[in-house]
């Protein structure tokens, strides 16, 4: 009796939350993480809480112009601090259908780390599934509007909101959310990834205070890490908010498209030209040091891909694979059996290199190879024996190349 009781319930809040959905446009609320005196991770040049509001708000206005149905809202629009619990309040205050929350990802000084990853609920490697328990708690409270109507207790005879069958059913419904969350975070981390070109950072799980406190399917983002000087430059610029709009919208297209259960016409995924981004470090985060003596450190030319000598003044690329605070020795363990390596100076740091040439593409295609040892490598440019700027040395590369 009690399982046919709550197979009822549960088919009764299913067609009614379906019902439900019918009359009212899908809600999607943007949450622009940290605000106001919480400036979150700061790089060189920007500081994550205005990077985090920029894209929100580019997010939102590309599916309110894409998706008229949609009604977007934002936790905030302007320089704001907001507690966490505000901002999933907030979702669960608007009926939310869909929660996203913007970050942008940091990590300790004198390392490098590139790439996009999507967080979702789950097991906490400190807290287990204590996340999870007081999302049910949440979905509890706020899925609960059978109790709103006058008469449920003579709709739904029988029921007992205390009981365990409800504790099923609200399992139930948080059970989907996460279902649908995670479904979410492969869409996101396959768009965003084709769109801009960034690392695969991959979909992730943990106890995240703005997921377990909302009531609907949602996800964390992590758009690049701003302390790696090359990626803080991309998300500062006007085609990285463009490319990971345009992403966004997919991955929100594709979510909506299946789960929507209203959507009179499905919305097509945008076609995004496949972006080539050559990782490099820019020109304003160099620091002029000392360069270091050949009775220091041992240099040992490489000699493929080899340098050209028609042009003696033609800029040299390498590939930068590492950087350590002390010297590294060949056959170190960090070189994963290369030796033809080049070491130069910066910041304090021995830089270790890989190539030279002054045939950019050859350099180019000489990473690719060797992504699968160093995945955080990136290119950078010498001229006339000093480090120069990476962009200006390809801008110069490709005029030689066309004369």
């Amino acid at each position: 009796m009690g399982k046919r009781i709550l197979l009822t319930i549960i088919t009764l809040i299913i067609f009614s939350t379906v019902d439900y959905a019918a009359n009212r446009r899908f809600t999607l609320v943007i949450d622009a993480g940290h605000g106001g005196h919480d400036a979150g991770a700061v790089g060189l040049i920007s500081k994550e809480k205005d990077l985090t509001l920029k894209f929100a708000l580019a997010f939102g206005k590309y599916i309110e112009r894409k998706c008229p149905d949609v009604n977007v809202l934002y936790t905030r629009t302007t320089d704001k601090f907001l507690e966490l619990r505000e901002r999933a309040a907030y979702a669960n205050k608007n009926n939310a259908d869909l929660f996203v929350s913007v970050h942008i990802n940091s990590i300790g000084s004198g390392s490098y780390a590139h790439g996009y990853q999507t967080w979702t609920l789950g097991m906490g490697a400190r807290t287990g599934d204590k996340g999870i328990k007081m999302n049910l708690e949440i979905a509890k409270r706020e899925n609960s509007v059978i109790y709103l109507e006058k008469d449920y207790k003579t709709s739904y005879k029988g029921f007992n909101p205390n009981s365990p069958e409800s504790d099923i059913m609200f399992e139930f419904i948080a059970d989907k959310n996460r279902e649908q969350s995670t479904e979410l975070a492969r869409f996101l981390q396959d768009e965003i990834v084709s769109a801009t070109g960034r690392q695969n950072g991959g979909a992730h799980q943990n106890n995240l205070a703005v997921l377990r406190l909302t009531s609907m399917p949602g996800c964390l983002m992590e758009l690049g890490f701003i302390s790696t000087p090359d990626e803080e430059e991309f998300l500062n610029s006007n085609e990285a908010v463009d490319l990971y709009s345009r992403g966004f919208y997919n991955a929100f297209v594709r979510y909506k498209n299946k789960y929507d259960s209203h959507l009179a016409v499905p919305y097509k995924v945008e076609k995004v030209d496949k972006v080539e981004m050559p990782q490099v470090v820019p020109e304003k985060y160099k620091k002029p040091v000392a360069p270091v003596k050949k009775s220091e450190v041992e240099v040992r030319p490489t000699t493929q891909p080899s340098k050209k000598t028609a042009d003696v003044s033609a800029p040299v690329f390498k590939i930068q694979i590492l950087a350590a605070s002390r010297q590294l020795s060949k056959g170190d363990a960090h070189f994963q059996g290369e030796d033809n390596f080049e070491v130069y100076q910066e910041g304090g740091l021995y830089k270790y290199t890989l190539g030279s040439s002054t045939d950019y593409n050859a350099i180019y295609r000489l990473r690719k190879t060797l992504l699968g040892k160093f995945p955080e490598s990136f290119i950078i440019a010498f001229k006339d024996g000093k480090k120069c700027n990476v962009n200006d040395a390809i801008r110069e590369f490709k005029a030689n190349r066309n004369k």
